[in-house]
């Protein structure tokens, strides 16, 4: 990373906006803003960097909202500097945060503290602060003092709201503040002590499994309360083919809802536990389903019904994970690795455009949010993420930036990555 304000970004292809990614121009940056955009735009002041990038495509910089940074409390997992050093590789300018650290998200104090440490890093970190208080499901947190600290949403993922009475009054806070809750969707009653995904080959393994009806309840109640309420309800990591169907008749019935998914949610099936004897680093939660889910994010990828693609980065040691698979903890690390999973099922496959698919990235996230988009365009803020769709890669050890690396992609070949990000007046080149 390095404090760049002066730049001259020579040969990119700028997709979103006016542009489509077949013109190939030069952009100037001064003073962290784009300043120029033109043909073989010539230096003008000794101290502006120059970076040639070989016909990479540029777009506004991209966003995950749903990731996990551990900090405060979890350090041993991940760090802020850490996650956010991940999402820089993976092409992210911006993140948010999950509340469930120690202490949870639930003052304005803490959601300050988590400002104040990335305020000097290439990666902005909106944190997302809880629904309850201590995030013990009991009673309402301080949701409007924590958005006047920085707070973009509400959740307190990791468990769900389960309290029904709860979550109304938060949707009902929700809509006077025009922020969303971000409800991990599980019926505790259904769901445990399930490891996976409750099916045919958790039949055939022996293992206690969690079935898509624990989500699918929770969403029903959810678009029910969002219906009566009026507010906006947010469904994280969606996983379930009749979840998906919920959203898409919600959405047409005129309810305040979107979703989100994750790569690994429309690449994997739970026939990887099997095919990789058991490894850990293929349990998460939701769990990974069948093959029928998995074609349905992708089908709802396509229709719009679901709005963003996000990683539910979550970090653990390699203690935590190298142990018998019930008692592993859930979740895989994802930044680094969600551009070219994003390119491998939905770009080649022709299930999305090229500029469709930028929008999981860039436009659906912020608008959820309701945070500024970066464009591409003389006289804004530059937001940039520089990009290929074709580079073959292996996510080795080595390209890891997370500090932990607990992922199913490790020493995989990979295709498409981030090559650079430019924010905040700072650039930094992914080097593999």
């Amino acid at each position: 990373m390095s404090y760049t304000p002066n730049l001259l970004l020579r040969n990119v292809r700028p997709v979103g906006g006016d542009f489509d990614g077949s013109q190939t121009v030069d952009i100037r940056i001064t003073d962290g803003t784009i300043a120029e955009i033109g043909t073989e735009l010539n230096p003008q002041k000794e101290n502006e960097t120059i970076h040639d990038a070989g016909g990479a495509y540029v777009s506004g910089g991209w966003m995950d909202m749903h990731v996990h940074l551990r900090e405060p409390g979890y350090e041993h997992k991940e760090t802020i500097e850490t996650g956010c050093a991940a999402a820089a590789f993976g092409g992210f300018t911006e993140v948010a945060c999950m509340p469930n650290t120690n202490p949870p998200i639930h003052t304005r104090d803490v959601v300050e503290f988590i400002k104040k440490k990335s305020e000097q890093l290439p990666v902005e970190v909106h944190p997302i602060g809880c629904v309850s208080k201590e995030r013990e499901g009991d009673s309402i947190a301080e949701m409007s003092d924590m958005k006047e600290g920085g707070a973009v949403a509400f959740s307190d993922d990791g468990d769900p709201v389960y309290n029904s009475q709860l979550m109304r009054v938060a949707l009902e806070y929700s809509s006077m503040l025009e922020m969303p809750i971000i409800n991990h969707e599980e019926d505790l009653k259904l769901s445990r002590p399930g490891h996976m995904h409750e099916g045919k080959v958790s039949a055939r393994l022996g293992i206690d499994g969690t079935p898509g009806i624990a989500e699918e309840t929770m969403i029903a109640r959810d678009i029910l309360l969002a219906q009566f309420t009026g507010g906006h309800i947010h469904v994280a990591h969606i996983s379930t083919a009749k979840a998906v169907d919920l959203v898409r008749q919600a959405k047409a019935d005129g309810i305040n809802i979107t979703t989100e998914v994750c790569p690994h949610h429309f690449d994997l099936t739970d026939e990887e536990i099997e095919r990789r004897d058991f490894d850990t680093n293929v349990k998460m939660h939701p769990p990974l389903r069948t093959q029928e889910d998995v074609n349905a994010m992708i089908e709802g990828l396509a229709d719009g019904t679901i709005d963003a693609i996000c990683t539910d980065h979550a970090p653990h040691a390699i203690e935590e994970k190298e142990v018998e698979f019930i008692y592993a903890p859930n979740g895989i690390i994802g930044l680094e690795t969600a551009w070219s999973i994003s390119v491998k099922r939905l770009l080649d496959s022709d299930v999305l455009d090229l500029q469709t698919l930028l929008t999981k990235f860039v436009e659906k996230p912020r608008e959820i949010l309701n945070l500024d988009i970066p464009k591409i365009e003389e006289g804004t803020k530059a937001n940039l993420t520089l990009f290929n769709v074709d580079e073959e890669w292996t996510f080795s050890e080595s390209a890891v930036r997370s500090k932990s690396k607990n992922s199913p992609y490790l020493g995989e070949e990979l295709k498409g990555r981030a090559e650079a990000i430019y924010n905040n007046g700072r650039f930094v080149i992914n080097e593999i």
